[in-house]
């Protein structure tokens, strides 16, 4: 009879549909009327011991006020870990392309700009060359700058006869240097010749040893004009590369710009021109500020081959004098007078641990 009367008001109060889901009853309502119904029969019909019984049935199974459907589940709506790291990829990937969307198209406005620059320049330079375009013409610097690149050409031609003579010694010291060991081997394997040998090995070791010494000069005269040539002369030559490319790009700007003016005053020409008066003003400062820098440089530049050519040519002078004067004392002072420290012999010869 319990069977019966329980089984009678789960069924009343629960109704199941043909496919085995719940009513249209609201959980939370079916649940409570269910449970104060369950409990209501269980006093009447089990007592206490069927009270408890059905209080440790309830406790024990499941909580369905707060069951939570994980994610695959049917009509599951939680978003699991895997979600989330989707949408945060997902957001990494378009946050890439525009990084890479934004660096391609300041390649390519760069692009375009030196494109466009290119054919200006290139455009003044052809109307130059057949006398069709005018250029901005500075007498006086490029005067100045006419004369160091003949100056440099001749500075280069003393360097390389300067270094064709330190080759040309440096080989007849070695020469000397030979020649003054075979005497000495030879003094002592030929009693009769001994003195004569003698004197002749010790010449040949004098005018070694004087010989390093002017070599020493001579080199530290080769360097220091390397150094004005290749260094400062160059350094200001590229200045010079710079400032002529601004005037290129300055004067196609001013062409472009003075085309313009000639043209008619509607309102794409007026703002063709306005954008062509400031890329030419740009252009006009930069030109201005090279040109400053040019003549800076070469004020700078005059004064340093002065000096720098002024010690160097002493040098030379009095080393080459003492030498065939055959004066050791003089040529050694000229070494001190100028602080030039020679290498000790076989400075230059690698180690025996280098040569392995």
């Amino acid at each position: 009879m319990t069977d019966s009367i329980m089984s009678k008001a789960a069924t009343m109060e629960i109704p199941i549909n043909s496919n085995g889901d719940t009513g249209t009853l609201a959980e939370d309502d079916s649940l409570e009327q269910a449970t104060k119904l369950q409990w209501s029969l269980a006093e009447k019909v089990g007592g206490s011991r069927g009270s408890r019984d059905l209080q440790q049935v309830m406790v024990s199974g499941p909580n369905l006020n707060e069951t939570s459907i994980v994610s695959g589940g049917y009509g599951g709506t939680t978003e699991g870990p895997g979600m989330h790291h989707s949408s945060s990829s997902s957001s990494s990937s378009m946050a890439g392309e525009e990084a890479t969307r934004g660096v391609a198209v300041e390649k390519l406005e760069s692009v375009k700009k030196w494109s466009l620059n290119t054919y200006k320049c290139t455009k003044q330079m052809i109307s130059e060359r057949f006398g069709r375009g005018s250029r901005t013409v500075d007498l006086e610097l490029e005067a100045q700058i006419e004369v160091l690149r003949d100056t440099k050409r001749k500075y280069e031609n003393v360097l390389r006869l300067a270094r064709a003579l330190t080759t040309h010694f440096y080989n007849m010291v070695q020469t000397q240097h030979a020649l003054g060991d075979t005497f000495a081997d030879l003094s002592q394997k030929s009693p009769e010749l001994r003195d004569e040998f003698g004197y002749n090995a010790e010449t040949q070791k004098l005018l070694c040893k004087n010989g390093e010494t002017l070599l020493g000069a001579i080199n530290f005269f080769v360097s220091s004009i390397n150094t004005l040539v290749n260094k400062t002369m160059e350094d200001s030559l590229m200045t010079i590369k710079m400032f002529e490319n601004a005037r290129l790009e300055f004067d196609a700007y001013r062409s472009d710009l003075e085309e313009l003016g000639l043209g008619p005053r509607d309102a794409v020409a007026i703002a063709r021109i306005e954008a062509a008066q400031a890329q030419y003003q740009i252009h006009k400062d930069k030109y201005e500020r090279l040109r400053s820098d040019v003549t800076i440089k070469l004020k700078f530049l005059e004064e340093n081959k002065v000096k720098v050519m002024h010690k160097q040519l002493l040098l030379f002078h009095n080393a080459i004098s003492a030498y065939f004067a055959g004066n050791q004392q003089q040529l050694e002072q000229t070494l001190q007078q100028f602080s030039i420290k020679l290498k000790p012999p076989g400075a230059d010869k690698p180690s025996w641990l280098e040569e392995q």
